[in-house]
């Protein structure tokens, strides 16, 4: 089968959001359920929930995963470790996490799915987001970076060594340069209100991928939720689309479970990618007997010109 032929299949991409403990057996067959292909998790499984992504880790669906500031909620700085409710001297829940996801951690990495011509790229793992690093001492100790220029550097090469010619990008937080306003994809919703508090390092590699030619169909994260701390009167903005025709994509609907009249709905934000090209976004509640409950479509591509559902 040539690449030409495996573009054009459909690819159907479950995204999830930041799971903060919230992940069930439940969620492993509605994936299935669901029929997808390929599952990205934006991280924040926990607080350095070990047997959370040991569930994940057995998933039997192709995956890629990228660490959220609370899976080193407990080792990445003082006042983290001083509540550590483990042993450090004996113990390392970080490095259990990574060593339970293997090749499916892709924090500055990134894996090839050659019958998809398709090569999802991490960005920097356990972002806290916003132009101040922290949790850098763990990326220094971990990876050897220690500047945002290195770190956008090591996920830039990440895209140089892709065998794919189509690239995803994701990230535990979103790039800066999606807006400052507190309901943009990574608009800072507390107080002071407003400000971009998107990653600088990671918007850098997406502007360098940008001139190397490759397709840059999707960038999805998480980090800052759906629902925003200064206001219940309108949520965070989910898509943004660049003018490059890029799709910006925050999954973090949170809490990813919830109860509504007496039955568990589970979310995931559904993408379908076809010929390289994201045609359709959405966030899907999964029932009890695993079928849709709700759609709400974030984005679909017209015949015309393509524009995200809310803008």
């Amino acid at each position: 089968m040539t690449s030409q032929k495996i573009n054009q299949k459909t690819l159907k991409i479950a995204v999830v959001g930041d799971v903060h403990d919230q992940w069930e057996v439940e969620d492993g067959i509605a994936l299935k359920h669901l029929g997808v292909d390929l599952v990205l998790f934006v991280g924040d499984f926990g607080n350095e929930s070990v047997e959370v992504v040991r569930a994940i880790a057995s998933l039997e669906i192709p995956k890629a995963a990228v660490m959220g500031n609370h899976d080193a909620w407990y080792t990445a700085t003082e006042w983290g470790r001083k509540k550590c409710p483990y042993d450090r001297t004996k113990e390392d829940w970080v490095q259990e996490q990574l060593d339970l996801l293997g090749k499916a951690h892709i924090g500055y990495s990134k894996l090839d799915f050659p019958e998809w011509n398709l090569t999802v790229v991490g960005g920097r793992p356990f972002s806290w987001g916003g132009h101040e690093w922290r949790f850098a001492d763990i990326c220094k100790d971990r990876y050897g970076v220690t500047t945002l220029e290195e770190s956008a550097e090591r996920i830039f090469a990440s895209v140089k060594s892709a065998a794919c010619d189509t690239i995803i990008f994701l990230g535990h937080n979103g790039p800066s340069g999606l807006g400052n306003r507190p309901e943009d994809p990574c608009g800072k919703d507390w107080d002071p209100i407003g400000g971009d508090f998107g990653d600088p390092d990671f918007a850098e590699a997406i502007s360098q991928a940008i001139t190397t030619g490759k397709n840059i169909a999707l960038v999805t994260f998480g980090h800052m939720h759906h629902t925003l701390r200064h206001t219940k009167k309108e949520t965070r903005k989910p898509i943004f689309r660049s003018p490059e025709g890029i799709i910006y994509l925050n999954a973090a609907s949170v809490p990813r479970i919830v109860e509504k009249e007496g039955e568990k709905l589970r979310n995931f934000s559904i993408v379908c990618l076809e010929a390289g090209e994201v045609t359709q976004a959405s966030l899907v509640w999964v029932g009890s007997d695993f079928q849709v409950a709700a759609e709400e479509i974030l984005y679909k591509r017209s015949t015309s010109l393509v524009q995200p559902a809310q803008m």
